[in-house]
């Protein structure tokens, strides 16, 4: 009899450390989650010159992590580690720690789809060859990557040239056209700056190259100043006031 409660009494003793030690492991569901919450709230938002003004649609994906891997529970709300350089990539790793009790830290690889219009190239075209509205198709597609590199504007192929041959049913990005050069280092241009209904006009000479809404600096003729402004054709720059 005494066998037998000593054995119960160790069997009940196994089974609330056990169910103790579980409620001690931190879920790694909750991990990965943290890491596709931080994600998100770091993707662009789809405005700007580089894509078409629509409602994009993001998928977040977050890495199975190993099942054997035990995390102490932890006491407050997780944090997140941000990668260094912040970009357009569709993949990145966000680091997740826990920063009290028994601390630790895990990197959670996280990949990034968006669902966006988008021009298609319906031929194949080579290296320095321009883009014409007779090219592209507009077409709802998954792509890797964040909204900001894709182009969804006929508006933006004027005054640019593929970097690189590309073949049909290729996603046009802003990486795969280069600006013709417009404005080369040490021309003359003319500043362009306007506040309210005032407009203000001077002479000053380009210190880069550059092409259709690249921004450069120039330094003004007169008063010797170096601003930067965006190119709007080959011989003007416009100054921000």
């Amino acid at each position: 009899m005494l066998t037998r409660s000593l054995s119960l009494v160790l069997l009940l003793t196994t089974l609330i450390g056990s169910a103790a030690f579980a409620q001690e492991v931190h879920s790694l569901d909750s991990v990965r989650e943290a890491a596709v919450h931080a994600v998100r709230a770091r993707l662009p938002q789809v405005k700007g010159e580089s894509v078409a003004k629509t409602n994009a649609k993001y998928f977040v994906t977050a890495a199975a992590l190993d099942s054997r891997l035990r995390l102490a529970k932890c006491p407050v709300a997780l944090e997140t580690i941000a990668p260094a350089a912040a970009n357009s990539s569709s993949r990145m790793t966000m680091g997740v720690r826990c920063p009290a009790g028994n601390p630790w830290t895990v990197y959670v690889p996280v990949t990034i789809e968006v669902e966006l219009p988008v021009l298609v190239l319906q031929r194949a075209l080579g290296r320095d060859a321009r883009v014409t509205e007779a090219d592209v198709q507009l077409q709802t597609r998954r792509v890797a990557g964040t909204a900001a590199s894709f182009i969804g504007d006929v508006a933006l192929l004027p005054g640019r040239h593929l970097k690189r041959p590309l073949s049909t049913g290729t996603p046009l990005t802003m990486e795969t056209l280069v600006a013709d050069v417009l404005v080369r280092r040490g021309q003359q241009v003319t500043l362009l700056a306007q506040t309210g209904s005032i407009e203000i006009r001077a002479q000053g000479q380009a210190l880069s190259d550059g092409g259709i809404r690249d921004r450069i600096r120039v330094q003004n003729s007169h008063s010797l100043k170096v601003v930067e402004g965006v190119i709007e054709n080959a011989g003007t720059v416009r100054v921000e006031m």
